[in-house]
């Protein structure tokens, strides 16, 4: 059900929310957007002005590795300054007052355990661009190490332990999918009696697989979103409206 108004839509969700037991929410670019983060795929989004660098062609590539780390310190003061928006802290409040027992976020900004989710408890299924990661060893770098390195001779550095490549801890396209995660993100869904799709296109599989997974399982599906998705017809409520107002009724004190 299409929600007709943004008020209703407030008053069914808290409905759901309040006869949930077991709340898993899964999160897409949407929800950090008026938190100064950019988004990938919409109109005017990053990939509309800078194809992205596959991760075989990271691999192979000096080239391509330098741009792809210029890309992300460009972006760096982005991520720096963002903090965690009405979205984030309302699904922190309901995590706080037990009614979610982890998170799972295509994003990769860290925003959720900025709010007040355990580390442990945010399951990030396309990795996190505040740390990087050896390729090989998977020793971790801090952003400023690679910074301080990149900016001695403009070249992508190789990690000190192993020499691979260094690459910022997110997955790229034709890299794959983490397999804790992944498993993570099925048993949760598996569990959980209501599920909450919030501000993603659902267009990037496996993980757009997720609501699906909850809806078969049982759970309550709500999808949160300014545009409509390809799953909207199986959802037991749909609000299209802005993500911050949606959620922030339920922002706790």
């Amino acid at each position: 059900m299409i929600a007709s108004d943004l008020q209703s839509g407030i008053a069914l969700l808290g409905d759901l929310i309040a006869e949930a037991k077991s709340i898993v929410p899964f999160t897409g670019a949407g929800i950090s957007t008026e938190c100064g983060i950019p988004d990938f795929r919409s109109p005017g989004g990053l990939w509309s002005r800078n194809r992205p660098i596959p991760f075989d062609e990271f691999v192979a590539s000096q080239d391509a590795r330098n741009e792809s780390w210029r890309r992300r310190f460009a972006m760096e003061p982005s991520f720096a300054a963002a903090k965690p928006g009405r979205g984030h802290r309302a699904l922190a409040s309901l995590y706080k007052a037990g009614k979610i027992p982890a998170i799972i976020t295509q994003n990769i900004d860290n925003l959720h355990q900025s709010s007040g989710f355990a580390p442990d408890h945010v399951v990030e299924l396309h990795g996190n661009t505040t740390y990087a990661r050896c390729i090989g060893c998977c020793k971790r770098y801090e952003i400023a190490w690679v910074k301080s390195q990149f900016d001695e001779d403009e070249e992508a550095p190789s990690c000190e332990a192993c020499g691979d490549p260094v690459k910022s801890a997110t997955i790229s396209f034709g890299q794959a999918m983490p397999e804790d995660e992944m498993r993570r993100a099925t048993e949760l869904t598996q569990h959980c009696d209501l599920f909450i799709a919030i501000g993603s296109s659902l267009v990037v599989w496996p993980a757009a697989g997720f609501p699906l997974l909850a809806r078969n399982c049982g759970a309550r599906l709500v999808i949160i979103n300014n545009e409509p998705t390809d799953q909207d017809d199986i959802a037991d409520l749909v609000i299209h409206h802005d993500i911050g107002e949606t959620l922030g009724p339920f922002v706790g004190n």
